[in-house]
């Protein structure tokens, strides 16, 4: 059953938790985080990305990245940007996006869940990525990154956060520039943390990593480092949200070439495994097995003929289907995390962006995916399985800096 426990988090005073809050470390580069901070001086990328106020000359894992980190924390905190909860609580974390809202409890999980899959796996993680987050924590003592964790619904739960919603203030309510609204309560009462916890610790399972595979990793190896000593450091910062809530977007595909194929023989050899049908209109999938194929200025709607994937968690995946009948035998992309050929474009994007890539001449082709299923994600996770890479995308992003785990508790 899953441990969670309540913490005393580092955040904002109210008054500059629309500027602190940033997006995650890992969605942007060097050049987009600095554009980002211009004339936001408490923005936590200071933190997460500290090599923005570096020279562009030094390597953005070099240690003097992760000691500015350090010393802009300590800044914060000096400056009162940031103090320290006097209790541990947990936290109610709500994002609405064009209308929707998602609502999470934010808290410390445990790393022994972790180790124990407990907390369950979808995607491999690289040992560099891994790297960069431990010493970011061991330096600065913190965990940063939120980990995005699923759990199968609840009732108890789902009502027990509704009625603190309803009854209680939030301590934070902002539209960030993306307009997405984010709104945060705290859960200070004694009596509700206890039984927020005993619930999870009877009636939840497992819990599933719906995003931040090597900050969870990561957060895990710490305990290996001198850092591991501290108390804190068996627990790392999650939200963790009921599958009801979630919504998983398109992550779809652009590919350079053909591969020098031409377009004729192409589609020729794509009509082996998929019904074609030219489009007038730009292509978004509507069920799975069903793609879009944008190409020479014209869509496609593809649909995967019978007999070409298999009915197992991972052959059944509309990446797996696309990968194995067109990515690789036909462009010969056979390790997309590797062959630089392709990139990847988050549904958030829309349809357009795909458009624009393709008729910029940067890219040749470029395919629209269904998205995976919340349902499908858990399946896997439980059969042990590894997704493909670039499976799944998820909006609106959790921010950093509103609520950090400070491995010293």
């Amino acid at each position: 059953m899953a441990q969670i426990a309540p913490f005393n988090a580092l955040r904002p005073q109210a008054q500059f938790a629309k500027q602190v809050a940033s997006l995650p470390y890992d969605v942007l580069n060097r050049k987009e985080a600095r554009e980002l901070v211009r004339g936001v001086p408490y923005s936590f990328l200071h933190i997460t990305k500290a090599e923005i106020d570096l020279p562009e000359t030094v390597d953005i894992h070099d240690e003097k990245v992760y000691e500015k980190a350090k010393e802009n924390l300590q800044t914060f905190i000096q400056r009162e940007i940031l103090f320290r909860e006097s209790k541990a609580c947990y936290y109610i974390y709500q994002l609405t996006m064009n209308g929707r809202s998602q609502t999470g409890l934010v808290c410390t999980s445990s790393v022994d869940d972790y180790e124990n899959n407990i907390i369950k796996k979808h995607e491999h993680t690289r040992p560099e990525k891994e790297q960069d987050r431990i010493r970011h924590i061991t330096t600065t003592g913190a965990q940063t990154g939120n980990v995005f964790l699923a759990y199968r619904n609840v009732a108890e739960i789902d009502a027990l956060i509704e009625k603190w919603k309803k009854d209680k203030k939030p301590v934070y309510e902002f539209v960030a520039e993306d307009s997405i609204e984010h709104t945060l309560w705290v859960i200070n009462d004694d009596k509700t943390i206890d039984l927020i916890t005993k619930i999870f610790s009877e009636k939840v399972e497992c819990t599933y990593i719906a995003d931040g595979h090597h900050r969870a990793a990561s957060a895990g190896k710490v305990r290996l480092t001198a850092a591991g000593d501290a108390e804190g450091a068996n627990y790392f910062l999650t939200t963790l949200f009921p599958a009801s809530q979630l919504k998983i977007l398109d992550y779809n595909r652009v590919v350079k070439s053909l591969n020098d194929i031409g377009e004729e023989d192409f589609l020729k050899r794509v009509g082996e495994k998929f019904e074609i049908e030219a489009m007038n209109s730009a292509v978004q999938p509507e069920q799975l097995h069903e793609f879009g194929m944008y190409l020479s200025g014209r869509w496609y709607r593809l649909i995967a003929r019978e007999g070409t994937f298999g009915n197992d968690p991972i052959g059944v995946l509309d990446v797996t289907i696309l990968q194995n009948n067109l990515l690789a035998p036909i462009l010969d992309i056979e390790d997309p995390r590797t062959d630089n050929r392709i990139d990847f474009i988050g549904g958030i994007r829309g349809l357009s962006e795909l458009e624009k890539r393709v008729n910029s001449g940067e890219m040749k082709v470029a395919f629209s995916m269904y998205p995976v299923s919340i349902q499908q994600l858990f399946e896997i996770a439980d059969s042990g399985s590894v997704m493909p890479p670039k499976s799944t995308w998820f909006e609106p992003k959790l921010r950093d800096g509103l609520l950090t785990h400070l491995i010293d508790d």
